[in-house]
């Protein structure tokens, strides 16, 4: 058949969206191709014509939605497994029972059933909304191969195993679901990609003496202080970029000793100093190596170079209030950044702090909205509130399907998991809001309209850090009358 012929028979002008496709329906308001096909069996609510609620797939001639019955279409919609109403797959089954059958065959432990430990994470996936997504992920070969090694035991159902399997991206997600079903104890995520990426660096690195040594460095002093973190709360961004950081420069610190004929034994002040002088902003993260090299008398005790750093200035008074007023201005923003964005302008908060509030942290009485940031919880101006109010009611429609069983303010993709505070920084910075010189002017301003340990214990700051800005914006503690204030 000629592609003139192929046109002619197979192509059609979609009733819908306008565009030339293939038809895959022919209803009442004329051809309809497969996207729009797609779109209309998802579309769900009270139809006009009778009444009902139920799927929606036809329209009227205002272009409102009705049901098959009322729109004459003729086609059947019902899933031949559950009898819901919705988008039919192979053997007419809708798209969960889709879901499920293909979970349950590749689940199978080779007793023809699936393996009883993975049957938690079945039901998850099931029950998620928006089933089609997890159909796509299931296409992905290297997912259905993993599950299937972990049904048969090929991959031990542990954190160790699942750690060594090559694909680290397809593995971390699902360890990640599995985390959040409980067939895995729960573990700090972010550890444990720290612990994977070590490992991978570790075996790059190609001399035996250095490798030890950056072992012995990792498993004594860095993980041992990221395991205590991770007891007292999750680990951020920062805090893992901080340490690969470390580990970096500690192997880069030894390739340049090597370089010079030296080693750590007969390292130098001289060394250190011109280690230093020529990349001091970067080759500062090399810092605790040394110490922990010097504590452990494998390299002489020398003085590690020092160079005072400061914050950048932080925004005016009149900036900041104008970046306010911008940002609830802005519709064409969107709400969750204009919510962020409002947090750091007012209450002074890190985005590693924003990012991890749940939406039982906003307090809403229907007169006024509070939000739960320390002791008391802080009152929030009504166009804030009004936006956070918003906010809310719109969040169900942008979380993830596999964080819908959350509470996160600001949900991220992975399961469990919030938005990474990383995501924020470009946004908040398109909108004109620097973050860090953002949140500096606001608590510099708090301080001084209220007594610094008021503002500390509402804002979840600690008192040494209100204490320092306190001083650095000229105010003084003095002014805070002492004595018992929480009778």
């Amino acid at each position: 058949m000629t592609p003139e012929q192929y046109e002619r028979w197979h192509l059609r002008d979609c009733a819908r969206c306008g565009r030339r496709a293939a038809k895959s329906a022919n209803w009442s308001d004329g051809p309809i191709c497969r996207t729009c096909l797609e779109r209309a069996m998802h579309v769900r609510g009270r139809c006009p014509g009778c009444s009902t609620d139920r799927l929606l797939p036809g329209r009227n001639d205002q272009g409102q939605p009705l049901c098959r019955g009322c729109a004459g279409i003729t086609r059947d919609f019902f899933c031949n497994r559950c009898d819901f109403e919705g988008l039919l797959l192979g053997g007419r089954l809708c798209e969960r029972c889709t879901l499920s059958s293909r979970l349950t065959g590749i689940l199978d432990d080779g007793t023809g059933h699936p393996d009883p430990r993975l049957l938690p994470l079945h039901d998850l996936l099931v029950g998620m909304d928006r089933p089609k997504g997890r159909l796509v992920w299931l296409n992905n070969p290297q997912v259905p191969a993993l599950l299937r090694d972990l049904a048969t035991g090929n991959i031990a159902l542990t954190h160790e195993a699942i750690q060594q399997v090559p694909n680290w991206r397809t593995a971390a997600y699902l360890r990640d679901l599995l985390m959040e079903c409980g067939v895995l104890a729960r573990q700090d995520r972010r550890l444990l990609l720290f612990q994977r990426w070590l490992a991978e660096r570790l075996s790059a690195t190609t001399d035996p003496e250095h490798e030890h040594l950056l072992r012995h460095f990792a498993h004594w002093h860095q993980l041992r202080k990221l395991r205590s973190k991770a007891d007292a709360g999750p680990l951020s961004v920062s805090t893992v970029s901080e340490h690969r950081q470390q580990t970096t420069q500690a192997d880069a610190f030894l390739t340049w000793l090597a370089r010079r004929d030296r080693t750590l034994a007969t390292a130098t002040q001289a060394d250190l100093d011109a280690w230093h002088s020529e990349n001091y902003a970067t080759r500062r993260a090399a810092q605790p190596f040394l110490r922990w090299c010097m504590d452990t008398r494998r390299m002489p005790r020398l003085a590690i170079p020092y160079r005072a750093t400061t914050n950048p200035q932080p925004m005016g008074q009149q900036q900041r209030l104008a970046a306010l007023r911008r940002v609830l201005g802005s519709d064409a923003a969107p709400l969750r950044i204009r919510v962020a964005a409002s947090l750091v302008l007012l209450f002074a908060q890190p985005l590693t702090r924003i990012v991890r509030l749940t939406t039982d942290d906003i307090l809403d009485d229907g007169q006024q909205v509070h939000l739960r940031l320390g002791d008391p919880p802080s009152p929030l101006p009504e166009p804030v509130a009004d936006l956070v109010r918003a906010y809310l009611h719109s969040l169900p429609g942008r979380t993830s399907a596999v964080n819908l069983s959350t509470h996160w303010l600001f949900p991220g993709r992975r399961p469990g998991q919030p938005m990474n505070p990383a995501s924020l920084l470009g946004p908040l910075r398109d909108l004109g809001v620097p973050a860090q010189r953002a949140r500096t002017s606001a608590i510099r301003h708090l301080v001084l309209q209220a007594p610094a340990p008021v503002i500390a214990k509402a804002l979840g700051y600690h008192d040494k850090t209100a204490t320092r800005l306190v001083t650095e914006a000229g105010g003084t503690w003095s002014r805070y009358a002492p004595g018992d204030h929480t009778r």
